[in-house]
């Protein structure tokens, strides 16, 4: 069990898709996102999420990512926030995202 402390110490925040590329030095399949976050501004993401989602339909999504970890290298790539999903059985990603438009930047809670 965590204390509701621990559970705030995690900023998660609503934001736009406003790029994604193929990540051809990854180890697994992934793309390379840019994320709108508004007044928070722009940040990037590794996300495994190539085999639900292509990079044409992903350009414009809103969907929430945890902001407030330290910069992760992988490769030559810099992920700059975590970007959430449901792994379904067979441990596919599926994209959390609001059910309405929301303003990029919003807090999650």
């Amino acid at each position: 069990m965590i204390k509701w402390e621990d559970f705030e110490k995690v900023d998660m925040r609503l934001g736009t898709i406003i790029k994604a590329e193929d990540f051809v030095l990854a180890k697994k399949a992934a793309f390379q996102l840019t994320i709108d976050f508004g007044e928070m501004g722009i940040k990037k993401s590794s996300a495994q999420i190539t085999e639900l989602y292509n990079k044409e339909e992903l350009v414009g999504k809103q969907v929430i990512a945890v902001v407030n970890f330290p910069p992760k290298q992988i490769a030559n790539f810099f992920s700059e926030c975590l970007v959430l999903g449901v792994y379904t059985i067979d441990n596919k990603v599926v994209l959390l995202q609001p059910s309405q438009q929301v303003t990029n930047g919003s807090r999650i809670g």
